[in-house]
């Protein structure tokens, strides 16, 4: 697997981690100090997401097409909340418990596993 993968792999786990701050927050919004950075985690999240699916979806390994699945269900959810005009701390704990990124990470840490 190529360093693009991981470093994909990585920034999905990062921003995982960088939501569950912001949830816990209790912001009612992503206007003023500090929530911006909201928007930029969730959209590097999105694109690494995407870049997971495209390096994924020419792979003929039998978890390939599961990971691809998860990646692009993960990526339009996290599309439906930066469309969002606020992101809240609430918004943002609803797409935590999504049960498509929950899928996507828990591919990711054991895709992680297998080629680490």
């Amino acid at each position: 697997m190529s360093n693009t993968l991981l470093e994909n792999i990585e920034a999905i786990e990062a921003g995982y981690e960088f939501m569950l701050a912001y949830a816990a927050q209790g912001r009612e919004s992503d206007e003023g100090p500090g929530g911006s950075e909201v928007r930029s985690t969730l959209t590097s999240m999105s694109a690494a997401a995407d870049s997971i699916a495209a390096l994924l979806s020419n792979d003929d390994g039998v978890f390939s097409p599961i990971v691809v699945d998860d990646a692009r269900k993960s990526a339009a959810a996290i599309s439906l909340v930066l469309s969002q005009e606020k992101i809240s701390s609430e918004l943002v704990d609803n797409l935590n418990a999504s049960i498509h990124l929950r899928a996507l990470l828990t591919d990711l840490f054991l895709l992680s596993e297998t080629i680490g």
